[in-house]
């Protein structure tokens, strides 16, 4: 009988990642980057600085985070893009042939294809073809796992797709993970109604709604907690899980692969000096993200945009650290965040543990030179070095957007000690011989108000 072993007894059916795994890991993949040549006037639109072999191999890295198996990357040089295929006739006529022998069964395009130029590739391939957009839409289903990371990826797939004929797609038959262009269950071609898209990303949106407004009473529980909030943000793949890890000891998922971390992740941790912070792991970011993508996580986002501080991790080890950072701190631009405050952003130079001894040096140098307010901490998250200066540099800047006072409380006054417990951050306490307590508070500022009216008395330090 079909579907059973040969013992009679039916296997037991895999999980949907496993099964897409084992999809990816049979697919014979070509990796192009279509890259327009600097001087050429097609290329005057193309703001992207960095070499061509670093966008070649990030494509690459963005393939493998999928499991495919990269057969092989191929560079090609553009002077001009064809309206209907990308790639000039010769190129596209060079890669079917290589396609055919190699029994290619994808092709990743590292550019935005449209879905007339993805359709003739595919015809001229004969094989599956998707865009930087498709790939890390892909990435995206696999990897978010809470609710509205699930919501927000599909939503932005259908709004991706509904252009695209869906044909082998099934994402509309699909709960969670990856979207199927690797195939799935239902392979025949499927006629696509743009009206049933429209349906379900109209629920999409319903739902959203409310889980936006559950994770907004979620933050609103969180400020009722007199801890301040300190997200991680930076470049996918700069060490951020890895960081959150060494400072929190959780286990979150930390790997050296791209957009390994799509969903945000909070903890409550005290600092060396007595400091309690709120820490929130945030996804990573990456250049050239589809504005639509952008759009749909930016509520996974909003710990980031309304933190008291931000780590801003960069792999200073990576050849394109600075371009890296360009690409964060225009992104953090467009969510309404200053790069340059140095109050508020702190720049955290990780994987000093790949650089050899004079890197190392040159780098502690180039920090040392930045004013103190705002200079960088170089760190590595993986061996621990330098955390110690990282949480004194969060201290500091927490320090310095809270209030701090000075109170005396009278003996066996244990209900303002509560409210102060509940409210703030006592920093230090001594007892009185007659029972007083002397305190040393630390308040955040929406709680100044009740405090000066409840605590007349205090003295605010300087």
């Amino acid at each position: 009988m079909a579907g059973k072993s040969r013992g009679g007894e039916t296997p037991a059916a895999k999980p949907l990642d496993e099964i897409e795994r084992d999809i990816a890991a049979n697919t014979r993949a070509y990796v192009v980057g279509p890259y327009v040549q600097r001087r050429s006037p097609a290329a005057a639109s193309d703001t992207n600085q960095r070499s061509f072999a670093a966008r070649l191999d990030e494509a690459v890295g963005l393939a493998a985070a999928i499991d495919l198996t990269v057969v092989e990357p191929i560079q090609v040089l553009l002077t001009a893009l064809r309206p209907a295929t990308y790639l000039g006739k010769g190129k596209v006529e060079e890669l079917a042939e290589r396609i055919r022998i190699e029994e290619i069964g994808l092709v990743v395009m590292d550019c935005a294809l449209s879905p007339v130029q993805q359709r003739n590739l595919e015809k001229a391939f004969g094989c599956k073809v998707i865009d930087r957009t498709g790939l890390i839409l892909e990435i995206f289903g696999r990897r978010a796992r809470t609710r509205e990371g699930a919501l927000q990826v599909e939503l932005a797939h259908l709004n991706y797709q509904k252009s695209r004929l869906v044909r082998s797609w099934t994402h509309l038959e699909r709960q969670r993970g990856g979207f199927g262009f690797l195939g799935g269950p239902g392979e025949t071609q499927i006629e696509a109604d743009r009206r049933i898209i429209q349906e379900r990303m109209s629920k999409i949106e319903r739902d959203l709604d409310s889980v936006k407004r559950t994770r907004s009473l979620h933050r609103a529980s969180r400020k009722r907690v007199p801890y301040p909030v300190v997200a991680l943000v930076g470049y996918t793949n700069a060490g951020k899980s890895t960081l959150f890890n060494r400072l929190t000891s959780a286990e979150v998922l930390a790997q050296d692969m791209l957009f390994a971390t799509l969903d945000p992740t909070a903890r409550a941790i005290k600092l060396p000096h007595g400091a309690r912070i709120m820490l929130s792991d945030t996804v990573g970011f990456i250049s050239d993200l589809p504005t639509q993508l952008v759009a749909a996580f930016r509520a996974t986002l909003e710990d980031a945009i309304e933190a008291d501080v931000l780590l801003h991790v960069r792999d200073v080890s990576h050849e394109d650290t600075q371009a890296q950072a360009a690409d964060v701190q225009a992104i953090l631009r467009d969510l309404g965040i200053d790069p340059d405050d140095g109050q508020r952003v702190i720049e955290v130079w990780n994987k000093s543990d790949l650089l050899d001894g004079p890197e190392r040096e040159r780098q502690l140098g180039l920090a040392a030179l930045k004013p103190e307010a705002s200079r960088p901490v170089l760190v590595s998250a993986l061996t621990g070095d330098g955390i110690a200066r990282l949480t004194d540099a969060i201290e500091s800047r927490i320090a310095r957007s809270r209030p701090v006072y000075r109170l005396r409380l009278d003996p066996g006054d244990g209900q303002s000690l509560a409210w102060l417990h509940a409210n703030g951050e006592i920093l230090a306490r001594e007892d009185a011989e007659d029972g007083a307590l002397d305190l040393l508070v630390r308040l955040p500022p929406e709680r100044e108000g009740a405090f000066g009216a409840r605590f007349a008395q205090a003295i605010r330090q300087e």
